[in-house]
């Protein structure tokens, strides 16, 4: 590897590394403030907290890696190009194609990584995230339900009130639970209710000494029941549509025909390409006229990556619907980054006339 390029991989590599870290850190306060929230709320069982941020954190990097990345390039080139320093080495015969391998060399391990995450490690992780959320935030879980307060299910609006909570034994004493339904709601009292299968899959209760009410929602056909035992089994948390293509592996989606689960496999397939032209991008973008602050490019930097980040999400969601067609589906994005790109390295190597003044 010549020169100039050990020397501007040198200049990227160091703030990749801080923007990579920095941005990892700011994600993962974040995420650890909302869980930590609903741990305090009684929703979520606070010893899974850190294992769900780990989770979002490594589903994130396929995000913060590409962003890093081209921050890090534009940060790093402004600063050359506002020290004169890539002026210096274009005067001196040095071809501008140089700037961009260096960058393409640092980008491509880079790119191959969020690749890697994309296929394998995000899919891993919902799964994981999803599997540790619902066993957590099971309706029944008594080892999270707070006494003389409404535990709300935000899932599926399930609530549950009681006086007293005995963890040891699974018992609620003096209990109300209010369980939503599509066309009707049931509400159930009971002196005592013994939690027998805490499983969000197949929740599941004994009731004693207690009353259950059916409110119809669209008729008059409500029901009052007294009882002195009651089996309740509660319906189930589904998973969404959504949860399971995102947590679905990438080779059942590759077998798949439907466009929502052609829409994933797209954008775990494109993550990789556009982390190296957002990376590419930045080296023209990043330039700075005579007499400019090193910060006067940050504008159409923040407006490309923003273009790039909702034109892909757009894309995405059109293809899932059926309007875009898969062929060229979420590639129609890189596909014009690389058109786009393909004219300003023209427009560096002199290529393009230039505007008549």
């Amino acid at each position: 590897m010549l020169t100039i390029e050990r020397y501007i991989i040198a200049e990227v590599r160091r703030p990749v590394t801080m923007m990579v870290g920095f941005l990892t850190f700011v994600f993962a306060s974040y995420s650890a403030e909302r869980y930590l929230t609903e741990a305090a709320n009684g929703t979520l069982a606070l010893s899974v907290v850190v294992d769900i941020v780990f989770y979002k954190v490594l589903i994130a990097l396929e995000m913060l890696l590409p962003v890093g990345l081209y921050a890090a390039v534009a940060i790093a080139l402004g600063r050359l190009y506002n020290d004169s320093e890539i002026t210096a080495l274009l005067a001196s015969g040095v071809s501008p194609l140089r700037i961009y391998r260096a960058v393409l060399i640092i980008a491509t391990p880079l790119a191959l990584a969020v690749t890697v995450l994309s296929f394998y490690g995000r899919p891993w992780a919902y799964a994981q995230a999803y599997r540790l959320e619902q066993l957590s935030r099971s309706d029944l879980d008594v080892s999270h339900l707070q006494a003389q307060r409404f535990n709300l299910n935000d899932d599926n609006g399930r609530m549950i009130l009681a006086q007293r909570i005995d963890q040891g034994a699974n018992r609620l004493t003096d209990a109300l639970i209010f369980d939503p339904g599509e066309g009707k709601s049931r509400i159930f009292r009971a002196k005592v209710a013994t939690v027998t299968d805490p499983d969000p899959a197949a929740p599941a209760l004994t009731l004693q000494q207690g009353s259950t009410y059916t409110l119809d929602h669209h008729g008059s056909k409500d029901t009052v029941l007294t009882y002195k035992q009651l089996m309740l089994r509660l319906k189930p948390i589904e998973q969404t549509a959504e949860s399971r293509r995102k947590s679905t592996p990438s080779a059942a989606l590759a077998v798949s025909a439907l466009p929502q689960n052609k829409a994933e496999l797209q954008w775990r397939e494109s993550r990789g390409l556009i982390a190296v032209l957002l990376g590419l991008l930045a080296v023209p973008l990043s330039r700075t006229a005579p007499r400019k602050g090193r910060f006067s490019t940050l504008l159409p930097i923040a407006v490309l990556f923003t273009v790039v980040f909702y034109g892909g999400n757009l894309c995405r969601t059109l293809v899932a619907n059926g309007v875009l067609p898969v062929t060229p589906g979420l590639w129609l994005v890189p596909m014009l980054m690389l058109v786009g790109l393909g004219g300003l390295i023209a427009r560096d190597l002199r290529l393009l006339p230039k505007r008549s003044r």
